[in-house]
C-alpha cells in the first residue's frame, strides 16, 4: 500500500530523499539531500542523527501534529503520512509530504521506521495562491470603497507570500512620488502608509517609468538601493518587490510586497502578484468610475429639470454602463459559485484516487457522495441560470391557477411557518392560463418563501388570482402586449424595498441577504420564467409598509381538459435486446449513455455528429432507438438528424438531450409522438426510465 501512494505521488512532487529511523536507538540514517533540506549535518545524517535534529526547522504550528503522527506510527507499528513546512535559512518556506511505515525487524524486538518525503512546495503554493485569488473575487464583489478594495487585496497578497508588508498606492510620476492610503503589516512591521519619495529609496524609479517590475533580493547587495539600504532596511523592506502600473501609457499606481529579510522570489510569485495587481486595479477604478457615471447622473437629473430638451448620448453611454455592470456581476457570481461547486467535485474525486491508491475503498461512499450533491447544487444553479436567460426547458400547459394554488397551500403553510398568516384570495371564474405548472409551482414557493424572509417578527402572507385585460396604457407599463391575462401576486406586510432596491431586485446574484444565505437568482429567475412564458413580473413596495409581487400569464383560450393532446399510437416494438444510435459530440457523454444502455442489455451505436449519425442511419442496420444531442456540429443538429430519419424509418423512436430551449427541437410547443425530450445535465436513472418506458410504449 506504501509502494502504490509512494508512486501516486511522485507523478505529482519532487522526491527529496529518503530516511530509517531506528526507534530504540533514537537515530535516523537519511541522505545528504534530505539532511540538507533538514538543516542536519550530512556527516552526522550519514552515520545517524537524533530526531529532534530533523525536527529543528519544522514549522511550530505544525510540529505538534508532525509528532503525534509518528508516535501513532511507531507505537501502532503501522503507516505513517503527513505535510508539513520547514523554514529555510533565508526565511523562505519548503512544503514537505513525508510518508514512512514502523514496523518490526527479523529479530522481533527493534522498531525499524524507514521512509521517503517530497518537495510539495510548488503545489501547496500553486493551491494557496489560487484559493487566495478565488478569495479575492468574492470579497471584492461585496466592497464599495477604492480604499477598502486596495487594503483587502494587499491583505490577501501579504498573507499568501508571507511577507512583512503590501500595499497599493497612486503615483505622481513628476514629484516621483507614491501615496498609500493604507497597507498591510504583518505583526511587529510598521505601517508606511502615506506619501513616500522613490529617489529616498534607491534608483530603481526609472525601472517603474519604463513599465519593468523591480525584484530586489537583498538592498546590501542591489545596485539600484545598496547607498540606501539602511533607509530601506528600516522600513522592513531588506527585499521587495514594486509592480508597476500603466493606464494610457503613463505610470498611475503601483502594487508592491516588502520583507524584513533578504529573499529569492520566484517566478510563480510574480504571476500571482500580476494577477493580484491586475484585479485591484481593474476593480479600484471601477468603483470610481461608479462613484463619478452616480455624481453624473444627479447633475443629469437637475439639468433634465431645468431643460427639458438634452441627455441621448449621455443616456446611452448609462444604459451601457449599467448593462456591463450586470454582465460583470453575472459572470463573477457565476465563477464564485461554480467554483465552490467544483472545488466539491474535484476534492472529491482526488480523495478517491488516494483512498483507491490505498486501498481503502470502505471510505468511497462519503466522497461519492459530495460529489453528487456538488454536482445536484450545479444542476440547480444552471437552470436557475436557463430561467434568467429564457433558455430552460419549458413544458406549457393549459392550468388552473385557483387549483394550483389550493393544491400548494398547505406546502406554503409548513414552509413559511406558524409565525406568517397566510391567506389565499382566488378570483372567481378565473381564466385559464397557458403556462409550465411546475415552474409556476417553483415561482409561487419562491415568492412566498422571500415574503417569509422579508417578516422576521411575523406577518401576512396574502396570494391573490385576478383576470387583467390590458388595454394600451397598462400594456405599455408592463412592457405586454395588449389583451387578456390572468395575475398571480403575492403581497407580504414586511420591510419593503427601497427604491434603489427596487431598481435591481430582478438582476442576477444581487441579493440583500446576508451572505451565504442566498444566490441572488431567485427573483431573476422568476422574471425569466415569466418573460419566456409570454409574460411579465412587477413588484410593488414601500419601505416599512410590505411588498406585492405580481406575475402577469397569458390567456388559455379554453379549459383545461378540452386542451390536453391527444395520443396518437406508434408501433409497439418487440421486447428483447434493441440496437440504439446515440450521437453526442461530447465523448464522456457518449460513452456513458452507451454503457448505460448496455447495462441495460442493449445494442448501441455510436456518432459525433450529424453527417455520420444519417449515414448510419440511411443504412441497413436495424435502429430501433435514437438517442440524440440537439446542438451537434457538422451542419446538422439533433432535430434535423431525428427528421431525416423518420423520411426512411417513420416508427423510429427518439430521445433529444438538450443544455436549454432550442425552438428546432419543439413544434408548437409539443413533442410529436414517439419522441422525449431530456435536460442536460441529466441523472442516468432518469434517462434509463424515459428509454425503458418509450421502447415499451404504445403511445
Amino acid at each position: 500500500m506504501l509502494q502504490r501512494r509512494s508512486d501516486a505521488m511522485l507523478v505529482a512532487s519532487r522526491s527529496v530523499g529518503t530516511w530509517d529511523w531506528n526507534v530504540g536507538d533514537d537515530l535516523i540514517v537519511s541522505d545528504a539531500r534530505l539532511a540538507t533540506l533538514y538543516g542536519v549535518d550530512v556527516e552526522r545524517a550519514a552515520r545517524g542523527a537524533r530526531l529532534e535534529e530533523f525536527f529543528a526547522r519544522v514549522h511550530p504550528d505544525d510540529l505538534p501534529g508532525l509528532t503525534a503522527r509518528i508516535e501513532k506510527a511507531a507505537e501502532e507499528l503501522g503507516p505513517f503520512a503527513c505535510e508539513y513546512r520547514l523554514t529555510q535559512p533565508d526565511g523562505s518556506i519548503r512544503w514537505v509530504a513525508a510518508e514512512g511505515h514502523c514496523s518490526l525487524a527479523p529479530d522481533g524486538i527493534t522498531k525499524h521506521f524507514p521512509g521517503v518525503s517530497f518537495d510539495i512546495t510548488d503545489r501547496r503554493g500553486a493551491e494557496a495562491r489560487q484559493a487566495a485569488l478565488l478569495h479575492l473575487t468574492d470579497v471584492l464583489r461585496e466592497m464599495d470603497s477604492p480604499a477598502d478594495i486596495a487594503f483587502a487585496a494587499s491583505e490577501i497578497l501579504g498573507t499568501t507570500l508571507g511577507v512583512s508588508r503590501a500595499g497599493y498606492g497612486t503615483i505622481d510620476p513628476v514629484a516621483e512620488t507614491i501615496t498609500v492610503e493604507r497597507d498591510w503589516n504583518a505583526p511587529g512591521v510598521t505601517t508606511i502608509a502615506g506619501t513616500l519619495h522613490f529617489r529616498e529609496h534607491g534608483t530603481y524609479i526609472e525601472d517603474l517609468k519604463r513599465g519593468e517590475t523591480v525584484l530586489c533580493t537583498d538592498a546590501d547587495v542591489d545596485v539600484r538601493t545598496r547607498d540606501q539600504a539602511d533607509v530601506l532596511k528600516n522600513i522592513t523592506a531588506h527585499s521587495f518587490i514594486n509592480m508597476p502600473l500603466h493606464e494610457n501609457g503613463a505610470f498611475v499606481a503601483l502594487i508592491y510586497v516588502n520583507n524584513g529579510t533578504p529573499r529569492t522570489w520566484s517566478a510563480d510569485e510574480v504571476i500571482f502578484m500580476q494577477e493580484i495587481a491586475a484585479r485591484t486595479r481593474s476593480a479600484t477604478e471601477r468603483r470610481r468610475a461608479e462613484h463619478d457615471l452616480a455624481a453624473l447622473t444627479q447633475s443629469l437629473e437637475q439639468q433634465v429639470e431645468e431643460r427639458t430638451t438634452s441627455l441621448m448620448m449621455t443616456e446611452e453611454q448609462l444604459r451601457h454602463s449599467q448593462k456591463m455592470e450586470a454582465v460583470g456581476q453575472l459572470t463573477g457570481g457565476l465563477a464564485h459559485d461554480f467554483n465552490n461547486m467544483l472545488a466539491g467535485i474535484t476534492g472529491s474525486l482526488e480523495m478517491m484516487q488516494v483512498r483507491i491508491a490505498q486501498g481503502r475503498i470502505g471510505e468511497l461512499e462519503k466522497y461519492v457522495t459530495a460529489a453528487q450533491g456538488a454536482s445536484r447544487r450545479a444542476a440547480a444553479l444552471t437552470h436557475r441560470l436557463l430561467a434568467f436567460s429564457r433558455r430552460q426547458t419549458l413544458d406549457p400547459k393549459p392550468t388552473d391557477i385557483n387549483r394550483l394554488v389550493a393544491e400548494m397551500e398547505e406546502l406554503i403553510r409548513r414552509t413559511v411557518g406558524p409565525a406568517i398568516q397566510l391567506e389565499v384570495v382566488g378570483a372567481a371564474g378565473l381564466w385559464t392560463a397557458l403556462v409550465d405548472p411546475n415552474q409556476l409551482e417553483n415561482a409561487l414557493l419562491n415568492l412566498c418563501i422571500n415574503a417569509r424572509d422579508a417578516m422576521p417578527e411575523g406577518g401576512r402572507i396574502t396570494i391573490e388570482t385576478a383576470n387583467k385585460w390590458l388595454d394600451p396604457r397598462a400594456s405599455r407599463e408592463r412592457d405586454l402586449p395588449e389583451g387578456q391575462y390572468l395575475s398571480l401576486c403575492v403581497s407580504d406586510t414586511g420591510t419593503g424595498m427601497s427604491a434603489e432596491t427596487m431598481k435591481r431586485a430582478f438582476d442576477p446574484f444581487f441579493t440583500t441577504k446576508p451572505l451565504g444565505e442566498g444566490t441572488g437568482l431567485g427573483l431573476s429567475m422568476i422574471y425569466g420564467f415569466a418573460r419566456q412564458s409570454g409574460g411579465q413580473v412587477r413588484a410593488y413596495s414601500e419601505v416599512g409598509m410590505g411588498t406585492t409581487m405580481c406575475l402577469y400569464l397569458p390567456r388559455h383560450y379554453g379549459n383545461v381538459d378540452a386542451a390536453e393532446p391527444l395520443e396518437v399510437a406508434c408501433a409497439i416494438p418487440e421486447t428483447g435486446k434493441r440496437t440504439v444510435l446515440v450521437v453526442d459530440d461530447e465523448p464522456t457523454i457518449r460513452m456513458l449513455v452507451c454503457e448505460l444502455l448496455e447495462e441495460m442489455g442493449h445494442v448501441t451505436l455510436e456518432a459525433d455528429d450529424g453527417p455520420t449519425a444519417v449515414t448510419l442511419l440511411d443504412s441497413n442496420a436495424a435502429i430501433d432507438l435514437l438517442i440524440t444531442d440537439v446542438g451537434l456540429p457538422g451542419g446538422l443538429n439533433g432535430r434535423q438528424v431525428a427528421d431525416a430519419a423518420r423520411v426512411t424509418r417513420p416508427d423510429l423512436k427518439v430521445i433529444f438531450i438538450t443544455g436549454f430551449a432550442e425552438n428546432a427541437v419543439v413544434a408548437n410547443g409539443q413533442l410529436e409522438p414517439c419522441m422525449r425530450l431530456v435536460t442536460k445535465p441529466f441523472a442516468l436513472d432518469v434517462l434509463s426510465a424515459q428509454i425503458a418506458d418509450l421502447l415499451t410504449s404504445d403511445e
